[in-house]
């Protein structure tokens, strides 16, 4: 990562370049997932995005974009490795209520942080994700517990088998059940075959529903389709259906920090119009959508 993207993705994220620390990568994560959003909107702008990380950079430092694990989770990474932090990239599967499943790896990319012991983690790694949309507002120590972070309950627990050496237990209220993933580090290139699927097939959910996501300290809010919620402690808010253009762009951007400055206008006019026409069918929680 060059300096100019460097200094431009923490001019986003609106926090300074400080020496790695427990506390800055906190303050790092929080800022990542509050203002960089988990988006699949540029998949139904028809916008063909690769994983390749320094695209991924690109896009969330100078053009105001998100996108989901692949591209946020593989930006932020860049971004921690060129302010001196020692991150690793692992092999992760999103899976539904039958648990880990080993046919699901490479459907999420995983992160870990090393050398920064703290006094609740003495071994000093810790298990980073800004790619999962409505789960972490900050890191968790890669150690076996149970976890709150705001109105949210987490798990993390060692497993053993094909589907991986850990296994993150979400939230009841969460999107998705779990995820699971391998301890060894992993190449980008690893989830490609898994980005193609998620991006081009018609059994996709990503294909099927245009959602955001976006976690701030007390809570979530998602839009899948024209359907927006916000969910915190008290429970999930009655869907607002956004049938107003204006409104419907304002709200990606205001709300989810959407910037679609660059996009093609006529593909924005497609994109309103395919959306309205199924708002109908995006109104409900979509399934377990993979990460």
């Amino acid at each position: 990562m060059n300096d100019d993207d460097r200094n431009a993705y923490l001019r986003r994220l609106g926090v300074e370049a400080e020496l790695p620390s427990v506390e800055a990568l906190f303050r790092l994560h929080r800022a990542q997932v509050e203002n960089v959003p988990y988006e699949t909107v540029w998949l139904h702008l028809g916008e063909p995005w690769t994983v390749e990380p320094t695209d991924s950079v690109d896009r969330v430092a100078n053009h105001g974009r998100g996108g989901y694990c692949f591209h946020v989770n593989g930006a932020f990474s860049e971004l921690l490795r060129a302010l001196g932090y020692d991150v690793t990239r692992h092999l992760g599967g999103v899976h539904g209520p039958d648990g880990p499943d080993p046919e699901s790896l490479a459907n999420h990319l995983v992160l870990t942080v090393a050398g920064l012991p703290a006094e609740q983690n003495p071994e000093g790694i810790w298990y980073v994700d800004v790619g999962l949309g409505d789960a972490l507002h900050e890191p968790l120590p890669l150690i076996a517990g149970t976890y709150q972070q705001g109105p949210f309950t987490y798990e993390l627990a060692e497993i053993s088998g094909p589907a991986g050496d850990w296994h993150f237990k979400h939230d009841a209220s969460g999107s998705f059940a779990g995820m699971s993933f391998r301890s060894a580090p992993a190449e980008m290139v690893e989830f490609e075959a898994k980005h193609r699927h998620l991006s081009t097939s018609p059994d996709s959910l990503f294909v099927q529903y245009l959602i955001v996501q976006r976690r701030d300290a007390d809570g979530i809010d998602i839009m899948v389709g024209l359907g927006h919620r916000r969910v915190e402690r008290g429970g999930t808010a009655k869907v607002q259906v956004l049938t107003d253009r204006t409104e419907w762009f304002d709200t990606l951007r205001d709300t989810f920090g959407l910037r679609l400055d660059d996009a093609d206008p006529e593909a924005l006019d497609r994109l309103w119009e395919k959306t309205l026409a199924a708002h109908g069918a995006h109104q409900s929680k979509p399934q377990t959508p993979p990460q």
